[in-house]
């Protein structure tokens, strides 16, 4: 019997959009767009950090808000029925600087993420992805390692390691994305995604 593993993304799923929340917390609107707008992920990082440079908002800024923020409504609890069925890896594009105190609240899972860049004076400069293709190439690896993926993210930087996996979902997706692929069943609520999990594991 193969074994699997469920590469979930973070944010949209289990947790607000970051991006969204500090957006929100400093009336910044422009801060709003997340990759389900922007596929080019380095374009949107060279967006974000331009806007912050301007606002002369820095990383203790944007974990400031991340500090006040909690895993969406029953997403602890569909992680805790998940593990107990699989191996699960949050596979996202956020930051090891953002992540923790959002993994302490969903019971500390296993996490694959990305690194920002900070100056002296605290100002994001850069980023560090993992590797390129970070989501697609973590499934592959996986896979390469014996495992079969199963996979489900919102956005399109989840397309790739959806499309790359035994089975894959689209989570609570916006609509642009659902009907651009239309091939990829769409689900709207943790209990149908367990369900479609459990049966790819039976």
């Amino acid at each position: 019997m193969p074994m699997h593993v469920v590469c979930l993304d973070l944010e949209g799923v289990l947790v607000p959009e970051i991006w969204q929340e500090f957006a929100k917390a400093r009336e910044i609107p422009a801060l709003m767009k997340t990759t389900r707008d922007e596929p080019d992920y380095d374009k949107l990082m060279a967006y974000r950090i331009d806007i912050l440079r301007e606002a002369g908002l820095g990383l203790a800024d944007i974990q400031e808000t991340i500090s006040g923020m909690d895993p969406l409504p029953g997403a602890a609890e569909f992680l805790d029925e998940l593990r107990s069925i699989a191996q699960v890896i949050i596979v996202s594009d956020t930051f090891d600087q953002f992540a923790q105190p959002l993994m302490r609240k969903l019971g500390w899972p296993t996490i694959f993420c990305n690194t920002l860049q900070v100056d002296e004076a605290g100002m994001l400069c850069g980023h560090v992805m993992r590797v390129q293709d970070s989501k697609r190439t973590t499934v592959r690896a996986l896979q390469s390692c014996g495992f079969e993926t199963l996979a489900s993210g919102d956005s399109y930087n989840d397309l790739g390691m959806i499309e790359a996996s035994k089975a894959g979902w689209l989570f609570c997706a916006p609509e642009s994305i659902k009907a651009e692929h239309p091939e990829i069943p769409a689900l709207e609520t943790y209990d149908e995604l367990l369900a479609a999990i459990r049966e790819q594991l039976a």
